[in-house]
């Protein structure tokens, strides 16, 4: 599994292995340092006496290219942030369908709504449901009851 971490950190933390090793500590040791494995600080270290420091650069990402930017992704966020009405939508829920007419009409990039999913969550951003409550809920009369009435029926055991 991949590190957490941009390819420019993960390439700072392969170089400060081998530059450990260059300083005569062990694998073991800079593998305790550095937090990952021991094959890897010996593969770095492979690498680099057969091909160089330049072994260490980070590889290409397979895969597609994203369809929106990094700075498109924080723009979304922002506009998101402003809430759905301010989008034209009756209530002020997100649901990922409406999130994906956002990104199609702002950026006109189409993504199924499973995939904004994927988006929002990489961005941080997480599941949250809204809380139902009746309108006519009375709060200072759930307070009072809760402290004067739930006390008497509430069962306690013999011992307290």
């Amino acid at each position: 599994m991949r590190p957490k971490g941009s390819p420019a950190e993960l390439e700072a933390r392969r170089r400060r292995a081998v530059a450990l090793l260059e300083d005569g500590l062990g694998v073991r040791e800079v593998a305790r340092q550095i937090g990952c494995s021991p094959t890897s600080v010996s593969r770095w270290q492979a690498e680099v006496r057969a091909r160089g420091s330049d072994a260490l650069r980070p590889k290409p990402t397979p895969g597609r290219p994203p369809r929106i930017t990094a700075r498109q992704r924080t723009k979304l966020l922002k506009s998101l942030l402003r809430g759905a009405r301010a989008h034209g939508f009756s209530t002020d829920l997100w649901t990922l369908p409406r999130v994906a007419k956002v990104i199609a009409r702002t950026f006109g990039v189409c993504y199924h709504p499973a995939h904004v999913w994927k988006i929002l969550r990489g961005e941080g951003w997480s599941c949250q449901k809204p809380e139902r409550r009746a309108r006519e809920r009375d709060e200072v009369a759930i307070q009072r009851w809760r402290t004067e009435r739930w006390p008497h029926i509430k069962k306690r055991s013999p011992g307290r």
